[in-house]
């Protein structure tokens, strides 16, 4: 039935018409066809633009993972190395060249200007450094020179990895003429080039290790005076003993520099790509009496340099305060007593005996550094050795100095490699009980080495 309120109504006056509700009715059906056909092609539009933008940019996303706020991805990368404006650079020249005979002018205001237009790489550039080693490009002479090589490698990249340095390892002449110890010159320059963002390129030869992985460079106080250059070496063996032994060029940290680049043009002019390489053997062998063949070598060459310009130590800074690389054969008989005391530090300290992460390493070392006060530095200290050089052992040829007897290089070489292995896998749970045996780890218990009541 029908209420009579609703019977009235429909009758009077003001109810609509049969013919005015049809045509509403048409109205609607094609208001609904339009959005209909504008909804179809606003999402037809839409996935086109999605195919045409497949790969999205990660760094921009926050995503949430359960309900903790702190697994958030909340901001970018602090290096974002997905970003390279299209503004012009020292790269878009082209008369730039990476060869060591071609000198490279204003480099520190193309280094500044690259970096403003990458800001993302602008924090931190101070302490920024990329290690450089490399070895022969062809297979090693000695059977084991290749795997002793791989081990000096791997040690390296471990170093790098636990201090966020980038490594790069260069196994061709980068020039035809500058071979043997003057290969380094040429892959130093080019890394400079390739690495503007970074402030020091630190070299290593290929037979030195890392046996101190815990410590870092003290980088502040080579640029308490602005120091670009650092060897190991001593001012009185330069000037007063005139010995060739005065600094060791295996090893050096040079800043990323107009400086450097200008230095190294006169350092590289003493090598097999200057006109006079000859001469310059001669002139090396007559002033430092105890080097041992004739020919100009790059160690030998910055030696002189420093001798005959005194005003170049205050650019150059020749480390004696650590073991910035050391003689192997007076530290690899120390690896059991500093073993021993180092154990001892930890039973004494919890902290340091606390299972931790290996990218929060360099805050354990911190931990240690009150314990060291007394240990010394150089010869006769208990301190780990920050590298171990294996000068005149030759792992590759095998032909070690005769001084060498039997298979002390190569035993010496094990234990050096297992000594810094242990402080690398004691963060993943093992270590090596024998520094003799490569094979052999064994599980480290909880509270490692505390293994009782002391």
């Amino acid at each position: 039935m029908v209420a009579p309120e609703l019977s009235k109504l429909n009758s009077s006056p003001m109810a609509k018409s049969p013919i005015r509700n049809k045509a509403s009715s048409c109205f609607s059906d094609v208001f609904l066809y339009l959005g209909g056909a504008l909804l179809a092609f606003l999402l037809i539009w839409s996935l086109w633009s999605y195919a045409g933008n497949f790969e999205p940019n990660v760094t921009d996303l926050n995503i949430k993972v359960g309900s903790d706020s702190r697994s958030c991805v909340k901001e970018n990368p602090a290096v974002n190395l997905r970003y390279d404006p299209p503004d012009r650079t020292f790269y878009d020249d082209p008369e730039l060249r990476y060869s060591i005979e071609q000198p490279v002018k204003d480099w520190d205001e193309k280094r500044k200007e690259w970096l403003k237009l990458h800001p993302s790489f602008a924090p931190g550039a101070r302490d920024r450094v990329v290690m450089l080693t490399g070895s022969q490009s062809g297979p090693c002479k000695n059977p084991i020179g290749d795997h002793f090589l791989l081990r000096f490698f791997k040690n390296k990249v471990d170093y790098c990895r636990i201090h966020g340095y980038d490594i790069f390892y260069n196994n061709v002449l980068l020039h035809p003429k500058m071979n043997s110890f003057w290969a380094k010159l040429p892959t130093v320059k080019a890394a400079m080039l390739a690495h503007p963002e970074a402030e020091w390129i630190w070299w290593v030869d290929s037979d030195a290790m890392f046996t101190d992985m815990e410590y870092k460079l003290p980088l502040r106080r080579y640029d308490y005076k602005n120091h670009n250059l650092v060897v190991h070496g001593w001012a009185k063996l330069i000037y007063e003993a005139k010995s060739w032994t005065a600094l060791n060029a295996g090893v050096f940290l040079i800043r990323n520099c107009q400086w450097s680049m200008d230095f190294m043009d006169t350092w590289a002019k003493m090598g097999p790509m200057g006109p006079e390489f000859q001469k310059w053997g001669q002139i090396q062998r007559s002033l430092f009496k105890d080097k041992l063949f004739p020919a100009s070598d790059d160690q030998s060459a910055l030696i002189y340099l420093l001798y005959k310009d005194k005003r170049l130590m205050d650019k150059i800074y020749l480390e004696g305060e650590y073991y910035f690389e050391g003689y192997w054969l007076e530290i690899v008989p120390t690896y059991d007593n500093i073993t021993e005391m180092y154990t001892a530090i930890e039973r004494g300290d919890g902290k340091l005996r606390r299972r931790h992460a290996e990218k929060v390493s360099e805050q354990y070392g911190a931990f240690r550094e009150p314990h060291l006060k007394g240990a010394g530095n150089g010869k006769g200290s208990w301190r780990r050795p920050f590298i171990t050089h294996f000068t005149g052992c030759q792992p590759c040829s095998g032909d070690h100095n005769k001084m060498y007897e039997g298979d002390s290089c190569w035993k010496g070489m094990v234990r050096a490699l297992n000594f810094a292995d242990n402080q690398v896998l004691r963060k993943y749970g093992f270590v090596h009980p024998d520094l003799l045996d490569s094979k052999t780890v064994v599980e480290t218990p909880f509270d490692y080495p505390d293994e009782g009541p002391w």
